[in-house]
């Protein structure tokens, strides 16, 4: 017989669990003490565990398998809500795990309980209370295959203090081996048979293909057709953007040159979409052919009803299409790729812009050339997303991680910590306004306690930019959303991290370099100028694309 909470850490060492983020409370001392015997699997302890809660997902992200994160009961559970959005929304694998209060014998009343299990349905894939030891191991067995099954999201587990106390002869239970089923060799020959007959074909790259690695399978397909390509922003990096196919990022909701280049298609390829991001286009009646490609039928909703579903593993339905398909000799793709050569002539002179503070397109290329190929840059939510969407350019995936799902601010910190540990010998950055910055602004000294080499780019503006910039939109006055800031240098280096403030666009450059070559924590407070947010990204790029 052993100790509940033995056996929960050994069912977690069985699934290959490397990492427990989190805030340790009362209700799980019992998990806590097991968890510190374990030789393998390491306690990282964060300052909010909505930090922690960021980190197991994003680990989920790079590495497909699931991140782990810990609370306790009541605030310490409800701090995992918006991480929990966070991943499910995102795909991206993790595991919850809170504590509670005993639930056969109670000396404590109501205080600190809420229905955690409840709260947490509408936003995992599965939650569950433990109520006997003996199922500990079926239990987190069922939450990993269903926190790493197509679609990953969030899972939960709720261990009371009396569970964990219980004695058990259960024994953990091995992984299963599993593969993701083979599309349909009809839906493959009609999807091919649309394209076939297509003028103007286009691919979309979703969220789904970035998840799957799909890359070499899609990059023989692009080369044995010549078919060309976009992204979803979460589909960033799955093919090489200085491909001579790549038709742009769909970084605004409509009217960029990339959407002009759909409209002028007649057959879509969607790979990988999901319905959780901004439409990369509206379908209407009568319009294009949609082909749907991905490991779950389509979701239908008023702007997406597609015709041909391919449903099975992306990677091995594209490369099934790749072997049957027989190249068009009259499809045209010029009038599509010159809507990518205009975007490209106008986005190189706003590039150029060397003013203070800092023009948000020269920012963007001015980290896509300190950057490595495979370095990688996690944003926080703002209006920058949008640049850096449309105007960096990935080389690889999973380099630009971006969060188009639940969109959520304070995210990017933590995603770059959880980055620079997974990749030790990459180069990351976190790119945040300042708004998302100081909403976990406290995992900075995680980052130096845990010996990160990262750098912190923050955007100040001293307001809430991205919905300043609809407010303009909207032609509503200016209003409520401004505030003022710490000293970030001083901030930085009263955790132990190294401050630096840019103070022109060559000491931009000259700062990129150095905190990218030296070790340890860097922050770096970059003013930068969104006046003109409004009339490129809502006027300028409208017009130019539309003229075309």
């Amino acid at each position: 017989m052993k100790k509940a909470s033995d056996l929960f850490i050994e069912c977690l060492e069985e699934e290959g669990v490397e990492y427990i983020f989190g805030v340790p409370g009362e209700e799980n001392l019992d998990f806590l003490d097991s968890l510190s015997r374990s030789t393998k699997i390491k306690l990282i302890l964060t300052r909010h565990e909505q930090g922690a809660g960021f980190m197991a997902a994003t680990y989920g992200r790079h590495t497909g398998k699931t991140g782990v994160c810990l609370a306790t009961l009541g605030p310490g559970a409800t701090n995992f809500v918006t991480a929990a959005a966070y991943a499910q929304l995102g795909g991206m694998p993790m595991m919850m795990i809170t504590g509670q209060k005993p639930i056969k014998k109670s000396k404590q009343g109501r205080f600190q309980i809420l229905d955690v299990v409840a709260m947490m349905g509408p936003i995992t894939k599965y939650t569950h209370q433990m109520a006997s030891s003996d199922n500990i191991p079926s239990r987190v067995r069922e939450a990993f295959r269903l926190a790493e099954e197509e679609k990953p999201g969030a899972v939960h587990i709720e261990l009371p203090e009396d569970i964990a106390d219980e004695h058990t002869d259960s024994l953990p239970l091995k992984r299963s081996h599993s593969r993701r089923p083979t599309a349909d060799v009809k839906s493959i020959r009609e999807a091919v048979k649309a394209l076939e007959e297509a003028t103007s074909p286009v691919l979309v790259i979703g969220a789904g293909a970035n998840r799957t690695m799909t890359s070499r399978m899609l990059l023989q397909f692009i080369e044995k057709t010549g078919i060309p390509f976009l992204t979803t922003q979460l589909g960033k990096g799955v093919i090489d953007e200085r491909h001579p196919k790549f038709l742009g990022c769909a970084a605004l909701s409509a009217g960029d040159f990339v959407h002009r280049a759909v409209e002028a298609s007649d057959c879509i390829v969607n790979l990988g979409h999901d319905v959780i991001e901004k439409p990369p286009f509206f379908m209407q009646r009568g319009g294009p052919t949609v082909i749907h490609v991905s490991t779950k039928t389509a979701e239908v909703d008023p702007v997406y009803f597609p015709d041909i579903e391919v449903i099975g593993d992306i990677a091995n339905a594209v490369w099934q299409m790749k072997e049957d398909i027989v190249p068009n000799g009259s499809w045209k793709f010029d009038h599509l790729l010159a809507y990518r050569k205009a975007e490209v002539e106008h986005t190189a002179p706003l590039a150029k812009d060397e003013r203070f503070p800092i023009f948000p397109p020269h920012l963007v290329q001015s980290i896509r050339d300190a950057m490595p190929d495979d370095g990688i840059i996690c944003l926080d939510n703002g209006v920058y997303k949008i640049w850096f969407a449309r105007g960096y350019t990935a080389y690889r995936p999973n380099t630009v991680l971006l969060d188009n799902a639940l969109a959520t601010m304070g995210a990017g910190l933590p995603s770059a910590m959880m980055s620079a540990m997974v990749y030790p010998g990459r180069k990351v950055m976190a790119i945040c306004g300042d708004g998302g910055f100081m909403m976990n602004s406290q995992e900075m000294e995680t980052a130096v306690r845990l010996g990160l080499n990262i750098t912190v780019l923050i955007l100040n503006d001293n307001s809430y930019g991205m919905i300043r910039w609809k407010q303009a939109n909207m032609g509503f006055k200016d209003w409520g959303l401004t505030y003022g800031n710490p000293d970030f240098v001083k901030y930085a280096e009263s955790y132990g991290a190294h401050g630096h403030r840019v103070e022109s666009a060559a000491h931009l450059k000259e700062l990129l370099a150095h905190t990218r070559d030296t070790p340890g924590v860097h922050l770096i407070d970059c003013p930068v100028d969104y006046s003109e947010n409004d009339q490129i990204l809502n006027i300028d790029i409208k017009k130019l694309s539309k003229e075309l």
